[in-house]
C-alpha cells in the first residue's frame, strides 16, 4: 500500500512541472452565466463578452443560427421556423443543450484558437442553486471545451468583484439582483454566514409591467417592450421629477396596432409585487444575521450590484426599509464577472472558495 502511494506521489511529483507549464499556456475563463446576460473574463485580459444569453434555433432540426446579440435582435420577430431561446431560467438551466451550445460559442469567441490547451473555467452559480442544478452547469461547461470547471457562489464572486474585504472577521452584505434570481448575502472570513436565494430578478419586473399593460390599458406587448419600458421610466422609488412614455402595442379587443401614454407612478405600481419579494428577501436575510454582524452592517452598510442594481430608487428603497445605507457597486452588470476573474487570477482563492462536489 506505501509502495503504491509513493509511486503515486512520484508520478505527481514528475507531472507537476508539465502541469505548471499548461497552466501559463491556459486563457483560464471566469463566466457569469446569467438569466439575462453571459459576461466571460479571460485572464490577464478582463472582461472580453457580454452578451445577452439568447439563442437562435432552427425549429424543425434544432441547428443553431444566432447566439447572443445576433440573437435577441430577432427575439419576439421570428418566422413560425425559428425560435429565439433562452436556455436560462432563474439563475439556472431550463435547456441543457441548448445552454451547451451557446457556451461553447462563446468560449469559441473569446478562446485563442491557437492556444491547443482547452481553458479551466470559473462559473457563478446562485446560492440557492440544487445539486443536480450545479452538475447540469458543470456538465455544460465540460461539454462545451472547458478542461476543468469550478463553480463559485454568485454572492461571493460578486462581493470579490465589488472589493468587499471578504477575509476579514467582520459582516459584510451584498445584494445581486440579476435577470432570474436576487442573491442575497452576509459574508464573514471567506464565507457565506447566511444566504437567500429568491427567484424573482429582471424577468419578472418585466412580466409585471407587461401583465399590467395588459390588463389596464389592454394592450399587449413584447418582454423587449417591457424591458425597454423598465429601462426609460422604470423605479421603485418616487422621482423628484415623475416621467412619461408612449407605447406600442398589438390592442387585444381590436386586434390591431394601438399607442398608449404611460406614467413612471404607473410602472412602479406595476412593479410593486415583485420588488416586495425582493425587500422581503433582504429583511429576512437581516432577521436572521448573527447579532455581532449585524452591528458592522452599520458602519459597513450593504452593497447592491447586478442589473437591478441600475433600477432608479431601488437603492433608496432598501435605505428606507432597512435603516442601513445602501451603496451601488461602481459596476453593478460586470460584478459577479469580475469577481469569477480575480477568482480565477489567484490560485489560493481559488481553492479556498470554490464549491467542493459531495
Amino acid at each position: 500500500m506505501k509502495k503504491r502511494q509513493s509511486a503515486h506521489h512520484t508520478l505527481s511529483s514528475l507531472l507537476q512541472p508539465f502541469i505548471n507549464l499548461i497552466g501559463l499556456f491556459s486563457r483560464d475563463i471566469g463566466i457569469d452565466l446569467g438569466t439575462a446576460n453571459t459576461v466571460l473574463y479571460v485572464r490577464g485580459e478582463g472582461i472580453v463578452l457580454n452578451e445577452p444569453s439568447i439563442v437562435a434555433i432552427r425549429h424543425d432540426t434544432h441547428e443553431v443560427l444566432a447566439v447572443g446579440n445576433e440573437a435577441k435582435r430577432m427575439l419576439g420577430r421570428t418566422p413560425g421556423t425559428i425560435d429565439a431561446i433562452r436556455p436560462m431560467k432563474d439563475g439556472v438551466i431550463a435547456d441543457f443543450d441548448i445552454t451547451e451550445s451557446m457556451l461553447r460559442y462563446f468560449i469559441r469567441k473569446v478562446h485563442d484558437r491557437r492556444t491547443l490547451i482547452s481553458p479551466r473555467i470559473v462559473i457563478a452559480v446562485p446560492a440557492g442553486i440544487t445539486e443536480v442544478e450545479r452538475r447540469a452547469v458543470k456538465d455544460s461547461a465540460e461539454r462545451a471545451g472547458a478542461r476543468k470547471v469550478y463553480c463559485i457562489e454568485e454572492p461571493m464572486a460578486a462581493a470579490i468583484g465589488c472589493g468587499l474585504p471578504i477575509h476579514e472577521p467582520a459582516g459584510n452584505m451584498i445584494i445581486d439582483i440579476g435577470g432570474g434570481t436576487t442573491e442575497v448575502a452576509i459574508m464573514s472570513l471567506s464565507g457565506i454566514v447566511f444566504s437567500r436565494s429568491v427567484r424573482i430578478g429582471g424577468d419578472e419586473l418585466d412580466e409585471a409591467i407587461v401583465q399590467y399593460m395588459k390588463r389596464v390599458y389592454n394592450l399587449m406587448i413584447g418582454e423587449r417592450t417591457a424591458e425597454e419600458i423598465k429601462i426609460a421610466i422604470g423605479s421603485a422609488y418616487p422621482l423628484e421629477q415623475e416621467l412619461t412614455l408612449e407605447i406600442r402595442g398589438r390592442d387585444l379587443g381590436a386586434g390591431l396596432p394601438k399607442t398608449v401614454v404611460v406614467t413612471s407612478q404607473e410602472i412602479r405600481q406595476a412593479m410593486s409585487d415583485p420588488i416586495e419579494a425582493i425587500v422581503g428577501a433582504v429583511r429576512y436575510a437581516l432577521e436572521r444575521c448573527p447579532p455581532e454582524l449585524s452591528a458592522d452592517l452599520i458602519d459597513r452598510g450593504i452593497v447592491l450590484c447586478g442589473g437591478g442594481a441600475l433600477l432608479r430608487g431601488i437603492d433608496k428603497l432598501l435605505e428606507e426599509e432597512t435603516g442601513l445605507a445602501v451603496n451601488v457597486a461602481d459596476d453593478p452588470l460586470a460584478a459577479v464577472a469580475l469577481g469569477t476573474g480575480r477568482i480565477i487570477e489567484d490560485e489560493d482563492l481559488l481553492q479556498s472558495i470554490a464549491i467542493r462536489d459531495i
